[in-house]
């Protein structure tokens, strides 16, 4: 009682300085105020004092009230808000205090009067330590300046005091945090953190570590490291709890495990230790988590046999989650059945963890025998168990079993969430049954399961992989008119849709549509319009595309120079290509496997094959690796010289390098043999072609028509011909046949 009497007189103090700068009472001398506070004061602070005699006396002595023409006292309207200040300000009562509402004195008084009442409350209930009540009436502020688009941090900074009164605005402070942290207004509550700091003003841990796990779940990673650093060189200095946080942050912040900084983390455990602050069960959870996230597992497991406490499930569900997505699923499961073996009981989480990792390696069955388990065990399965169920049935195209698991969890009460249905309408995309994917996904939004972009990615994806462009690109239209900003990704496989289709004025509306969106077009963008343009022949069409992209501050890669020097060899101006070829190599640009192959053909075709056989060369002596493709650009190239000696001796080395070969490579050797009229070597390749599996093509039988034909065999080209005639329409046989016969006529 003595302590709080004297909380309330050190605050009477405050408000005899605050009042007296109230626009309610400026016609009131300093003295009469303080003589009207001091009588109140001696009073008892019981709520029964507080009567309407001591108000009006009040009223009197501080010449708020005056006397009408009727010769009555009147109360001025003002005086009410005073009056009610002080009851609130004396009883320290919660219910008068909510009747003073914000937003109404605002508008009756105006918002300087507005504040300063407010500033008088909030000091007079932080002086008394009521705490939930200060956070209360902030709400109540922030609520106005929200509605009015009012800076918050302005408004509300009023309530700090001076260092004179240190406690009451050290509570203000903190309260001021966790108001401001917990309406996501994080830059404001760090501005109150650096604002005490200033003061001189000690924050409790509390509030900072209320703030900091604010900023982790927000994703802040700037502002935990600004905080967590100033924590430690002004404080209050980072307890356990802290570091806790902010290891959790390094662990939960990136995207991809192999971006995680396992060396910050080890220096957050030195750093603690060092401090005199023992881990937690809970650290040493967090830190292993990391490790077995980054891929560290090996690093993990033994971190836990140097624990000297008993290892929880947490532990064991960390470690187990490290071996799944290393794909090790055996150890994943000894780990498990270990875990029972020690006494540890497996929770839903270690179930979960274990059916996810077996059904994403294809092992449904076991998954199921783990489901059941859960079952028996007491441990109903959860929404996220038949996910990965599905998952996995998806995966494998068992479309119909993820159906029917669908229709029971429907009827046994299960309530689908979102990530469910877009693990379903994902599978569908993937089998190309765009119509149930639809389906599904106008379901989901029937629901009021919001789609987010990675719902719309599934369903654009899907349209383009069947060619569905038009639909692909109202899909990305609808996900822009909902709010969503798409991403580049998905923008370059729109583009490289109509790309591939052929649709390239559709590919540069939409590349143009990008720069609309405020989304510049990355490098892989340009390489897909760019390697289409040239392939319809129009190099120059593309030099242009390639000027925008140099302007844009986008650098040209390998694939860019070889999608136009491509370009330009197979349009003739060989010139031209060289040159840009030579320009890229000074710009320091490394030639690559495709790099190599392009030159290759364009020196074939202007009968320049032993320079095109120096390149291949020099790519198997320099270390590149050299594939099907340009194996079958060099035996083209000595087929078309009649050189079938050389052209045979590295179709062998082909095979023996396990670059196996084609239908192509294989049509370019039996042409070769045609033509120098060796049809025994083009049967023997024939057959070979069969017994490895590889399909001959229209292409193959022609080829062996025009040869037995030229060697005046009709009969065997005959043969041919009926072979030909299974694989092509009838239409097409006829016009292939009509173009033999003029080839013939030409060779005759």
């Amino acid at each position: 009682m003595i302590t709080s009497s004297i909380r309330r007189i050190s605050a009477l103090k405050l408000i005899s300085n605050d009042l007296i700068h109230l626009g309610i009472v400026q016609s009131c001398k300093r003295r009469c105020f303080h003589s009207a506070v001091g009588a109140a004061s001696a009073l008892s602070l019981d709520r029964t004092h507080v009567d309407d005699d001591s108000d009006v006396l009040c009223e009197r002595s501080c010449g708020i009230g005056y006397v009408g023409e009727d010769g009555l006292l009147h109360v001025r309207e003002s005086a009410v808000l005073y009056r009610e200040v002080v009851r609130v300000f004396r009883t320290l009562d919660w219910r008068g205090a909510r009747k003073i509402e914000f937003c109404e004195v605002v508008r009756r008084f105006g918002v300087s009067h507005a504040v300063d009442v407010f500033r008088i409350i909030v000091h007079g209930f932080a002086m008394a330590g009521m705490r939930m009540e200060v956070f209360c009436l902030f709400r109540c502020v922030m609520g106005y300046c929200r509605e009015v688009d009012h800076g918050m941090f302005e408004m509300l900074a009023f309530v700090l005091d001076s260092r004179e009164h240190g406690e009451g605005s050290s509570v203000v402070c903190n309260v001021l945090i966790k108001v401001f942290a917990s309406n996501s207004m994080l830059g404001s509550a760090l501005d109150v953190f650096f604002y005490a700091r200033k003061l001189g003003l000690e924050l409790e841990i509390l509030s900072c570590n209320f703030l900091l796990k604010c900023m982790v779940e927000a994703k802040e990673g700037k502002l935990v490291q600004i905080l967590f650093d100033e924590m430690k060189i002004s404080g209050p200095s980072p307890n356990v709890y802290t570091y806790t946080i902010v290891s959790k942050f390094y662990c939960d912040s990136v995207s991809d495990r192999r971006d995680l900084d396992t060396m910050k983390l080890t220096e957050l455990l030195e750093d603690m230790e060092s401090h005199g602050k023992n881990p937690t069960v809970v650290t040493y959870g967090v830190y292993i988590d990391g490790l077995c996230k980054a891929g560290y597992v090996d690093s993990a497991i033994r971190l836990c046999r140097s624990q000297k406490q008993p290892l929880t499930a947490y532990y064991y569900n960390a470690l187990m989650k490290g071996f799944c997505q290393q794909g090790n699923i055996h150890e994943a499961e000894r780990l498990f059945y270990n875990m029972q073996a020690h006494g540890v009981l497996p929770d839903i989480y270690s179930y979960n963890i274990l059916i996810d990792g077996l059904c994403k390696n294809d092992d449904i069955e076991k998954g199921i025998i783990f489901l059941k388990e859960m079952e028996r065990c007491s441990l109903k399965p959860t929404l996220e168990s038949y996910t990965s169920l599905i998952g996995g049935w998806c995966k494998k195209g068992q479309l119909d079993l993820s159906l029917q698991m669908f229709g029971f969890l429907k009827t046994s009460g299960y309530e689908i969430d979102k990530p469910f249905y877009d693990v379903l309408i994902k599978g569908f995309c993937k089998h190309s049954d765009m119509d149930y994917a639809s389906k599904l996904f106008h379901e989901m939004i029937c629901l009021e399961l919001v789609p987010d972009v990675y719902s719309f990615n599934n369903l654009i994806h899907g349209f383009c992989k069947v060619g569905l462009l038009d639909q692909a690109l109202e899909c990305f239209h609808v996900m822009v008119e909902s709010g969503f900003q798409p991403g580049r990704t998905i923008c370059n496989v729109i583009l490289q849709g109509y790309c591939k289709n052929d649709h390239l004025e559709k590919a540069l509306e939409i590349m143009y549509e990008m720069w609309s969106k405020g989304l510049r077009p990355n490098l892989f963008s340009y390489n897909i319009v760019i390697d289409r343009i040239c392939k319809e022949l129009s190099p120059r069409t593309a030099w242009e595309l390639f000027a925008l992209m140099l302007k844009m501050s986008v650098s040209p890669n390998v694939v860019t120079y070889s999608s136009i020097i491509d370009g330009y060899a197979k349009s003739g101006s060989i010139k031209k290509a060289r040159m840009l070829h030579a320009k890229m190599l000074k710009l320091g640009v490394a030639e690559d496997v495709v790099m190599r192959t392009i030159l290759i053909n364009m020196f074939s075709s202007i009968d320049r094959v032993r320079k095109a056989y120096q390149i291949f060369k020099d790519m198997r002596s320099g270390g590149l690796t050299v594939d099907r493709m340009c194996y079958t650009s060099m035996i083209a190239a000595f087929c078309g010289l009649g050189n079938m000696k050389l052209a045979l001796k590295l179709f062998h080395d082909m095979k023996n390098t396990r670059n196996f070969p084609g239908v192509f490579t294989y049509n370019c050797l039996i042409d070769g043999f045609s033509k120098v009229k060796r049809m025994d070597e083009a049967d023997r390749l024939l057959d070979e072609m069969l017994r490895n599996g590889i399909t001959p093509d229209e292409v193959t039988y022609t080829i062996f028509i025009v040869g037995y034909r030229r060697l005046g065999k009709p009969e065997r080209a005959q043969e041919f011909e009926k072979l030909r005639g299974k694989v092509l329409c009838p239409e097409a046989a006829a016009c292939m046949t009509l173009e033999l016969d003029s080839s013939l006529v030409d060779y005759g």
